[in-house]
């Protein structure tokens, strides 16, 4: 495996600009928690916008949100999407059926209004990534040691039928919101029969051809998409995460050995497919995982739409693909890396947007400028283009064609110096100020000798997010970001006292500390939203994941409350808001995970004792029907 860019040791730089910042927006840093930016102390009590009341911060087998809210169950796995279905039993699997049902572990959401380019709020397009499975939870007699070598067919089939993603038409009928069943609209993208085509600089490459694709341009299913994106003109982003834990065999016996161990793939799958399939079996079909790890665009109001995997957007362990517009109309994604040590991205396409012309901007994501972050010891961001043949991107080193560098973007990002950072995960930018926030979940694998300036704790266990400003932020629509170079700065250490953690100094007295932050939103005036995945680590922290909000701007900059509490065992995904700001969609993911079927540590959202636990999108709203928050 080539060797990954290092920066330099300059953890002290970060209290020393955040001290600097202090001073000169007059903050007293009296604690770990002073000495931050905007953490301005209010002489009149809490000094955040925000002014919902606090739920309980404790693991329960059950929900919780914020007095005065209602948090409606509005779709769950093996709901129908269409009409006409049998009542869901997952006591038979049925991958058919599982193809017209909602499937498992729902992350990403987006809302897209109907009719397309409204701002409509109470009914529109439900859209849904379905990350990854687990069996032992979605059928009886399964345990986790011996998963692998105990599953049918059935299961597997089913199993690889609730990957995916769902589109399905909802509205809502006073209160409440409801599926529309029979809603042309409806359909899913499955993991076992979905066509999806290849564009950009990868498509037809002899690395991405198969048996099943000789030409190397139309792969079955989209694998572990995480979060996602909406672009300007009404389609969907949805990105390929961990794909490399799908495919079993000896990557060691394949031409691409190299790049797949880069990529962490090492002959033990977590799945039992190979067992009935060849294609995840590295061995037969050693170039199936090239076509994997990709950003797949859908037109969620087309149904005939073919989804196409945008392979100039690189391939690698995308978290999201969040897309922004420049003042001169060119489009920009960011998109972060989810791993320990890995890289954020961004691409700049070649052509511009036009507002005028919606299908006319169908291709804009196959032409254009992939490049890495790389960050500074004076504050300073530069994005290094990864294109071939320039700098060490060329023939020397194993790259032929833009092709091998995108297929092989992480090398690439190694070989120009880019800067390792603690699992980059969603990158999202404020629709207020144009500013730019990457969430670091966390990095237990980083030693004290191997710190650098924008990843300063050792053995990060919570995490942080930090704050990048492109030239021209402040106001809407002036953000340069296809600029070269950025600032950044922290706007929180996550964690307790004992931890390092950097909040507003008034967080004790106001609001609450998280850990592991993971996906963003922001809602219409500008607040971040936070959910966050603790994974194994929820019970040692003793607090649930959920959902927390802070102000980005004024004196409440940084203070964090608590919003909403996922069952036990589950991890928050997807936030997004109505356009209005009065329903907030939340994914709450494998719930009682690390249990079984027949022994789950909670039963939610049904709490039927012939019924396991099941992943489920929650709409929640005011009961007074104002905005949130």
């Amino acid at each position: 495996m080539p060797a990954r860019s290092t920066s330099p040791a300059l953890s002290a730089l970060i209290a020393t600009r955040l001290s600097r910042r202090a001073m000169i927006r007059g903050l007293l840093a009296t604690s770990a928690l002073a000495a931050f930016p905007g953490a301005a102390l209010a002489a009149g009590g809490d000094p955040s916008t925000l002014r919902f009341a606090q739920p309980p911060h404790v693991i329960g087998p059950d929900q919780g949100v914020s007095p005065g809210h209602v948090a409606q169950v509005l779709i769950r796995w093996g709901d129908p999407i269409e009409p006409g279905l049998a009542p869901f039993d997952p006591h038979i699997p049925d991958a058919a059926g599982q193809e017209k049902r909602f499937g498992y572990n729902n992350d990403f959401l987006a809302f897209l209004p109907l009719p397309v380019g409204s701002q409509t709020s109470d009914h529109g397009l439900l859209c849904a990534n379905f990350e990854y499975t687990n069996p032992e939870l979605m059928f009886p007699g399964l345990t986790i040691k011996t998963k692998l070598e105990t599953m049918t067919r059935a299961q597997v089939d089913a199993e690889i039928a609730a990957h995916g993603h769902g589109i399905v038409e909802i509205r809502r009928d006073g209160e409440a919101w409801r599926v529309v069943e029979a809603s042309p609209f409806n359909r899913r993208l499955s993991a076992l029969s979905t066509a999806i085509r290849l564009s950009g600089p990868a498509a037809g490459h002899p690395r991405l051809r198969t048996a099943a694709d000789p030409e190397g341009r139309t792969v079955v299913g989209t694998l572990n998409n995480c979060s996602g994106g909406v672009t300007p003109w009404g389609t969907v982003l949805i990105a390929e995460e961990n794909f490399d834990t799908y495919f079993s065999g000896d990557p060691k016996k394949t031409a691409e050995a190299a790049n797949y161990a880069r990529l962490g793939l090492k002959g033990k799958s977590r799945y039992a497919w190979a067992r009935f399939h060849d294609r995840f079996d590295v061995e037969k079909e050693p170039n199936e995982p090239n076509r994997f790890g990709w950003v797949v665009e859908i037109d969620p109001y087309d149904p005939t739409f073919v989804p196409v995997k945008r392979t100039a957007l690189g391939r690698f362990k995308h978290e999201a693909a969040t897309v922004v517009v420049t003042p001169d109309r060119k489009v920009v994604v960011y998109t972060g890396d989810d791993e320990a040590f890995e890289y954020l991205y961004r691409f700049v396409a070649a052509r511009r947007f036009d507002p005028s012309r919606r299908q006319a901007n169908f291709d804009l994501l196959d032409e254009g400028t992939l490049s890495v972050a790389r960050f500074d010891d004076a504050g300073g961001l530069v994005w290094l283009p990864l294109v071939f043949g320039q700098g060490p991107l060329t023939p020397a080193n194993g790259f032929h064609t833009q092709a091998d560098v995108v297929i092989e973007a992480r090398r690439a990002a190694d070989l120009v110096g880019a800067t390792p950072m603690d699992r980059p995960e969603d990158v999202e930018a404020s629709p207020t100020t144009g500013k730019v926030y990457m969430v670091l979940t966390n990095n237990t694998k980083r030693p004290a000798d191997k710190l650098n300036h924008a990843n300063p704790r050792a053995d990060n266990r919570h995490g942080h997010i930090l704050e990048l400003v492109p030239p021209g932020s402040g106001q809407p629509g002036h953000a340069r970001h296809d600029a070269e170079r950025f600032s950044w700065s922290v706007l929180l250490l996550a964690g307790e006292d004992k931890d390092g953690a950097r909040y507003h100094p008034q967080t004790r007295e106001y609001g609450q500390w998280l850990s592991c932050p993971d996906n963003i939103t922001f809602d219409r005036q500008g607040r971040l939203w936070i959910a966050t995945d603790q994974g194994s680590s929820q019970g040692r922290n003793g607090i649930p994941d959920g959902l927390y909000a802070c102000d980005l701007e004024g004196p409440g900059r940084g203070l964090v409350k608590f919003f909403y509490a996922v069952p036990q065992d589950a991890e928050m995904c997807g936030p997004c808001f109505t356009p209005d700001g009065t329903t907030l969609f939340a994914a709450v993911q494998h719930p009682g995970e690390d249990s079984t079927f027949d022994a789950p540590t909670t039963r939610w959202p049904d709490f039927r004792d012939d019924m396991p636990p099941r992943p489920a999108v929650v709409a929640i709203r005011r009961q007074d029907g104002k905005p949130i928050g």
